[in-house]
Order: C-alpha cells, then sequence, then structure tokens
C-alpha cells in the first residue's frame, strides 16, 4: 500500500501525513517541484523510516501553482534533469533520518502524460537510469511509461488505484469528471482487494478492465484518506494478503 504524501508548502499543509503512515507501507514524498518543502521532507521522511515505511520519490512537474496537475512540455534533458534533481533532494534527507529512496513514481500530470506520451516517459526513465537503475518505478500496468522503463531493464512495479476512477481503456477518469473518485470506503476496499486478487477493476461504465497490479494507491488529498487507508489494510488482512514496503 502506497499513498502520496508531504504535499504541503510553506503554512500550507494538505493530509494527515503522520497517520496515513500509520498504516501504509510506501509513502510517495513531494520534492519540493509540485509540492513540498525541505522541511517537510525532512519531517515526512523522519516519520516514515521510524515507522519503517519505505520511501520513494514522488517527482512531478515544477508547477508549485497548480500542483503539478497542468500538462508542460519539456524538452527532453530539462525534463530528464529536473527528475533528477528531485530524487537527489529526497534521498539527502533520507540519508538524514538512516533511510534511502527505495522507488520513484510520478505525480500528477506527469503520471498521466507518461503513461501516453514517449518522450516524457523517456525522460522519466533515462533520469532513473543515470541516477540509480537499480531504482525500481511505481506507475500504471501496460503503460507507456511500464514499457519503457522494462525495455531500459528497470524494475516496474504496477499499481493500481483503489479511489480513482477508471476509464474502459484503463486510464484514470480525469479530476474533473464526476466520476474521478470513489469515496465509499467498503467499495474501495472491495475495489482494492479485487485489484490485488483478481487484477481486474471496475470502470466508471461498468467494463471490466485488467489490472495487474503489486501496490494500491491511496491519496493523503482524498477526502477521508485515513479512514479509507485503514478499511483497506484491513480488507487486505482479513483476505490473508501480505502487505509489505518496498525494498
Amino acid at each position: 500500500m502506497n499513498a502520496d504524501l508531504g504535499e504541503g508548502f510553506g503554512q500550507w499543509r494538505l493530509g494527515d501525513d503522520d497517520a496515513l503512515l500509520g498504516v501504509v507501507t510506501s509513502a510517495n514524498v513531494a520534492c519540493g517541484f509540485h509540492a513540498g518543502d525541505p522541511g517537510l521532507m525532512r519531517r515526512v521522511c523522519a516519520v516514515a523510516a521510524a515507522n519503517g515505511v519505505a520511501i520513494g520519490a514522488q517527482v512531478g512537474y515544477r508547477d508549485l501553482a497548480g500542483f503539478g496537475r497542468r500538462r508542460i512540455d519539456y524538452e527532453f534533458g530539462e525534463l530528464r534533469d529536473d527528475v533528477i534533481y528531485q530524487i537527489g533532494a529526497l534521498a539527502g534527507f533520507c540519508r538524514v533520518a538512516g533511510t534511502r529512496v527505495r522507488y520513484v513514481k510520478p505525480h500528477g500530470a506527469l503520471y498521466n502524460t507518461a503513461a501516453v506520451d514517449e518522450g516524457q516517459a523517456s525522460a522519466v526513465v533515462a533520469a532513473v537510469a543515470d541516477y540509480d537503475a537499480g531504482l525500481p518505478v511505481l506507475c500504471q500496468p501496460g503503460s507507456v511509461l511500464a514499457e519503457l522503463a522494462a525495455a531500459a531493464g528497470l524494475t516496474v512495479i504496477g499499481e493500481g488505484f483503489a479511489d480513482r476512477g477508471y476509464r474502459a481503456d484503463g486510464t484514470l477518469v480525469p479530476r474533473s469528471a464526476p466520476d474521478a473518485l470513489v469515496h465509499d470506503p467498503s467499495l474501495v476496499a472491495e475495489r482494492a482487494v479485487r485489484m490485488a486478487v483478481e487484477g481486474v477493476v471496475v470502470a466508471a461504465d461498468g467494463t471490466l478492465v485488467p489490472c495487474a497490479v503489486q501496490s494500491i494507491c491511496l491519496h493523503g488529498d482524498t477526502p477521508g484518506a485515513v479512514e479509507l487507508a485503514r478499511r483497506v489494510r484491513a480488507a487486505m488482512t482479513a483476505a490473508r494478503l501480505d502487505v509489505r514496503p518496498f525494498g
């Protein structure tokens, strides 16, 4: 189970990081571009390390104002180097906390763009390969990013979203659409277990979509995120699934 954490900035805070770090096994920590700042990164890394939670670099567009949810057209080298910069920044605070970056996950618009755009996916892959080819890439199974990462010899961890709506083609429903988020805790837990056990998810139109995943994501900014995470963890335990961190 993974969650997006450390997504505040300055005096602004989003979600209950401490509570989620007591439930999830892997933390996707914002690295200062779409959200996060040095003090927050240090604190989340320290709490994650104390809880035995694996830390991943959640890399995004250089877009604090838009929370990284607006697509930006990047030159290949610029995006590659921005991703390397973010991984390195988080690695410093991991080192201070006595741990290390265990994986990389794109955020927001970069995540969605790299899923279908070869240019941006290639830049993310190049960044991970240049920084540390041993770092797994957490992304949607079957995406362009997953295919290019695997072709480059990187480890790919397929990810499913228990609290997000899917379209029939396997992509996520845009956040601007009514079916973007799933709020019912029982349904979120049921979807998570089904993805983990059967490798499928029900799309917003009722289509059964293949979704072979190794990690389930819960967004820290989803209303009731902590309770959702607890329900999912309990459902996983009840289904006799072994939930553990990366690395």
